[in-house]
Order: structure tokens, then sequence, then C-alpha cells
């Protein structure tokens, strides 16, 4: 062989594609997720690890565990969506249903220390707790809401409870329809938790229906909450403690009004999403997962 001759490298197998790892290829991916049945932690180091990676879970993964973890509420939430897209991206949807937001003082809810955010051992949505969120003129849209997350905020305080939902199709639902009706200004300093779009307050919007409160548990000009341009809903909420001889009556809703919405017909059978491999006696489908370390947080996972 010739000493000017520099040797070259072997041209890429044609069992890889494009001369990219195997960890790349999504048909591999997909079946390594199946077989850990989507777990959560695992995703989220994997779509840290690199821009490629990132893209991919982006694009493909985050709404494959969405589909795994919530069926029913994924279709829903995806039924006649465009391409098959939510707005605001699958992996906002994937930190909504594992990822209580935490709360610090706003306009209406003054806390004496903040809640941090975390990730949740177990979810439940349900669009029957939604329902309970819309006025009378918005009942047709459909919203699936969390039970709140408590978060105990010292002997002298009641109980906080942080709760988050999303909404099908929310550029073409009346509560939108409403709020650009109502020429509801966008808010200055917060942002949605789940993809940082702007959001509106629904307490300003006068959008916010007694049965809100009666369901969460709280008491009336106790809870705000807030809904971003994507459809994300996130809030907060005074819990107040049930005496023994007290019951949870947030299904008569019969007295519901706003300023000028009134009236609860109809509730829908719960219909609750989020779940891991087994279903609760009752019929409540849960999810649980091992807490995420926070660096994967901000680390590129998106979570």
């Amino acid at each position: 062989m010739s000493t000017n001759k520099r040797l070259r490298p072997n041209p890429p197998s044609q069992g890889s594609e494009c001369g990219e790892s195997g960890i790349l290829n999504e048909r591999i991916l997909l079946i390594v997720f199946e077989s850990v049945k989507w777990d959560l932690h695992l995703l989220c180091l994997t779509a840290s690890l690199n821009r490629k990676l990132r893209a991919i879970a982006e694009r493909l993964l985050w709404r494959k565990l969405c589909e795994y973890r919530a069926p029913r509420m994924v279709e829903a939430l995806a039924n006649g969506a465009p391409n098959g897209r939510v707005n605001g991206g699958w992996h906002a949807l994937a930190k909504l249903m594992f990822f209580c937001c935490g709360c610090e003082s706003t306009r209406n809810i003054r806390v004496s220390h903040p809640s941090p955010g975390h990730f949740v051992k177990a979810s439940r949505f349900s669009k029957t707790s939604g329902r309970s969120f819309l006025t009378k003129k918005c009942r047709r849209d459909l919203l699936y809401v969390s039970d709140p997350c408590e978060h105990p905020m010292g002997d002298k305080e009641d109980d906080l409870g942080i709760f988050r939902g999303v909404f099908q199709g929310f550029l073409r639902s009346r509560t939108r329809a409403r709020l650009v009706q109502r020429q509801v200004e966008l808010e200055e300093r917060v942002r949605c938790s789940y993809c940082g779009a702007r959001v509106w307050n629904m307490i300003t919007a006068r959008l916010v229906p007694k049965s809100a409160a009666r369901r969460l548990g709280s008491h009336d000009g106790g809870l705000e909450y807030f809904v971003c341009v994507n459809g994300h809903l996130h809030g907060t909420c005074w819990l107040v403690p049930l005496s023994s001889d007290e019951g949870n009556d947030d299904d008569n809703d019969d007295d519901d009004d706003d300023d000028d919405d009134s009236g609860v017909h109809g509730i829908d059978y719960d219909d609750r999403t989020v779940k891991s491999e087994s279903t609760s006696s009752t019929g409540e489908e849960i999810c649980g997962d091992d807490p995420i370390p926070h660096k994967l947080i901000d680390s590129g996972s998106n979570l």
C-alpha cells in the first residue's frame, strides 16, 4: 500500500439508518419503551441525552407515553386534532399528567411560603370534574381536571390544593370564544406551567362557576385558576377541612351561576384516565411512578 494513501472509514452498514447508533432508530426505541411499560423516568433520561433523542421524544415518544398511560383521555383530546397533534405539544401534555406545578402568591391567593413543583405518584383526571369548571354556556366544551394535590401550609392555615387540566380543541371552544368576546386581557406576569404560553385569569374573566369550589372542596373566593392559549389549566385553592358529618355534595350544582350563567344540567359519568398496570376496585384508573430527579426537569427532557 502506498504510503501516501490514507485509510478511509468503512461505509455505514445497511443495517443502521444513516450510520446512526441503534438507539436513534425509532423502531428500536418503541420496542424498548414498550418493554418497560413506558417508564417515565427512563423517557425523561433518554430525552435529555442529546438533541436528536429530544427531537424523537417530542415528535413520537411523548405521545406514545400519553396514549399508554391515559388512552381514553388522549383519544378524546386528539379527536379531530389536525395531524394528530395537541395544542402545546405532547411533551406539555405528558408534563401536565405527571407534574404538580406548585404555587407562589398571586393576586387572589396569598401563601406564607411557596410550594415547589414536583412529580406526583398518582393522578386522577375527570371530565365530570371538568364540567364543574365550565359556566352554563360553555358546558359543551370538554375539559379534564385533576383532583387537587394537597400541600400542607402549617398548623394555622388550611391545606393548599393545586390542580391542573386540559381542554379538548381549545381554539374552537366556547370558553375561548367567551374570553375573546369579553376582551379579557392576558396576564403579564403569569405563564403556563406546562407549555410556557400566556394565560387568562378566569376570575378576571368572570368565568368561575360556584360548582368549581364545591368540586374542589373549597369555598367561594378561595380559589384561582388560569387557562393558557393552548388550553392548559392550572390553579390553586384553599381546602376546607370537612367534619365527620359533612359529605361531599359537589354534584349538587343546581344553584350554580356566574355573572350571567346559572345552572348545571346533566353530569356525565367520571372518565378517570391516567393509569398504571392495574385499575383500582372503584374503576378509577391511576398512575404511579418513582420520583423523577429534578435535574432531569431542566436538562432537555421538557418535563
